[in-house]
């Protein structure tokens, strides 16, 4: 490349292009950043092909961590799917099962989030309505039942109480004859971005990574194939972050774990290949797959250089893309295929390994069949029809796709010194001193609002919200309706749990937990056992709280 003349050739076309007026003085992505108007080599000169990209399946896996990466097989279709009691879900994931979806993703009700039991008081009014109702393994009998979980692979949305979940999984496993080293799936067990952005905490940060740390430390024995935890950038993004401050954040976290890790004596290689990431892909298309390729970069990077990982498995982010949620309309809800259709065409471009899309009337209910069915078709669509797998990482090389992964890496990076400087030098300590401090949270709010500002002068336009908009509108979506009487059910079957069970052998193992917490063992052997004999969830959870009490979030002024 001649750099001279090309400056001279450019700035001549800039001189020739004042003659035409754009519509806004200043172009932005979603997050705020600035967009020039074109990008020419000299956006990308500084670029260091085998350092900053590299070739796919090799570091810094910024073109994706598979050599053939679609070409050999397709991302998991993984839709998110509970509601009601097991039984319910259990037949939606048959169904779902039977349209084509190749892994299945649990989410489950409030009070099973907070870990309440179905009868709790708290849990009034909530049971089945957001997700499945889980009380006691027989839950899981019934959620499971006719699904080999040898040949399935299951991902479970939960955090506080993961580790009873994952508890329930293995021992459904063995229910099933299938050995724990074969199971496969994640549990997202990300309590850190629950202090940030989704509130669904119980325990204090420092016990609830010790527990996260010990499900690592059990995993690399019993589960080999699961994913201990999906660090997940979906909720901070949902609660209003900007796309920098979703990977700057998710990132963090990660780290923070890794280095929990460490200092819970594991060897990085020995959990770090099980790490996995969860992303939201929202509608700013190229920002969204500019924030993906970073996200793989950093990660490699850090996991390699600061934490000196030696097994390249640890260096390769492994992430699932939700749609995002957020950027659904309950006015003209039917845009909402198109909305969803480019979000998940951008996780594809950005090479994610499993992908859900958001059904078009999640704006106004829980997904009807029909909805998510559609929804499935999207993805099938895309990776059928419209050829974008037939090559690897078509983007690379655009001026405007390096120029801005190298924007969205650099932001990051300014995120990274201030949460370092917060934890003098860990990002551990950082995390957790800005989870005190309310850092997180201050910064989400303050992009949240800078949004709703952008939106509400027009400057960003969101059709049939503030443009577009049909007065006439009559919304006819299938109204999706739950059975009436599933609370009082549930809470039937969980008492009869009660009485049927040997509540010896219940009360005997939440001691033994009670008192391996205290000593501050290995937690996950004990929840098993106690799981095992059909001791609740809220139970398993009373007990924890004995030791490590609950989190109250501090009051920020």
């Amino acid at each position: 490349m001649d750099r001279k003349n090309l400056q001279e050739r450019l700035q001549a076309w800039r001189q020739e292009r004042a003659a035409f007026k754009d519509q806004k003085p200043v172009y932005r992505t979603i997050s705020g950043l600035e967009i020039k108007d074109l990008y020419t080599p000299l956006d990308v000169e500084g670029l260091d092909y085998l350092e900053d990209l590299g070739f796919p399946g090799q570091y810094p896996y910024t073109r994706g961590v598979y050599p053939n990466m679609y070409r050999g097989k397709i991302w998991t279709i993984r839709q998110f799917a509970g509601y009601g009691r097991a039984s319910d879900t259990n037949r939606r994931f048959k169904f779902l099962l039977e349209k084509g979806q190749t892994g299945l993703s649990t989410a489950f009700d409030m009070p099973t989030l907070m870990g309440y039991d179905s009868d709790h008081p708290m849990a009034e009014g909530e049971v089945g309505r957001e997700g499945v109702a889980v009380d006691t393994l027989a839950d899981f009998e019934i959620l499971f039942d006719g699904i080999p979980l040898d040949q399935v692979s299951t991902s479970f949305t939960i955090n506080a109480p993961a580790a009873i979940i994952y508890a329930m999984y293995i021992a459904v496993g063995e229910k099933q004859g299938v050995p724990s080293h074969k199971l496969r799936g994640t549990i997202q067990n990300d309590i850190l971005k629950e202090y940030h952005a989704q509130n669904e905490w119980i325990f204090p940060p420092k016990p609830s990574i010790k527990i996260i740390t010990d499900i690592f430390a059990f995993a690399k024995d019993h589960t080999p194939k699961f994913n201990t935890i999906s660090i997940s950038g979906y909720h901070i993004r949902e609660a209003g972050s900007t796309a920098v401050q979703e990977l700057a954040f998710t990132l963090a976290d990660g780290f923070a774990y890794v280095e929990a890790g460490i200092r819970a004596g594991l060897d990085v290689d020995d959990f770090a290949p099980r790490l996995s990431f969860f992303f939201n892909s929202h509608l700013d298309f190229f920002e969204e797959i500019a924030k993906f390729r970073a996200a793989r970069r950093i990660w490699a990077r850090e996991m390699k250089n600061r934490y000196k990982a030696k097994n390249p498995a640890s260096w390769r982010l492994r992430f699932h893309t939700q749609t995002a949620g957020c950027s659904l309309t309950a006015q003209q809800p039917e845009v909402n295929h198109f909305r969803t259709a480019f979000e998940a065409l951008a996780a594809v471009l950005g090479g994610t390994q499993s992908l859900h899309t958001n059904s078009f009337d999640e704006a106004l209910q829980l997904p009807s069949e029909k909805a998510v069915t559609l929804a499935v078709r999207t993805q099938q669509v895309i990776a059928h029809e419209i050829g974008v797998i037939n090559t690897i990482d078509p983007l690379a090389g655009s001026y405007f796709v390096e120029a801005l992964t190298n924007k969205i890496e650099e932001e990051a990076y300014r995120y990274f010194d201030r949460i370092l400087e917060m934890g003098n030098g860990s990002f551990l300590d950082g995390v957790l001193e800005g989870v005190e401090k309310g850092f997180f949270k201050q910064e989400i709010a303050d992009a949240a609002y800078e949004f709703q500002k952008r939106l509400e002068s027009g400057d960003l336009i969101l059709v049939g919200v503030n443009r577009y908009v049909d007065p006439e509108e009559h919304i006819e979506v299938p109204p999706f309706r739950l059975d009436p009487t599933l609370e009082e059910d549930q809470k039937k079957f969980v008492q009869k749990i009660r009485e049927t069970r040997d509540n010896l052998a219940v009360r005997n193992a939440l001691d033994r937990l009670r008192k391996a917490a205290e000593r501050n063992e290995n937690l996950i052997p004990y929840i098993l056992e106690a799981v095992r004999r059909y001791a609740t969830e809220g139970e398993i959870v009373e007990t924890l709280k004995v030791v490590y009490g609950v989190y109250h979030e501090p009051i920020v002024v």
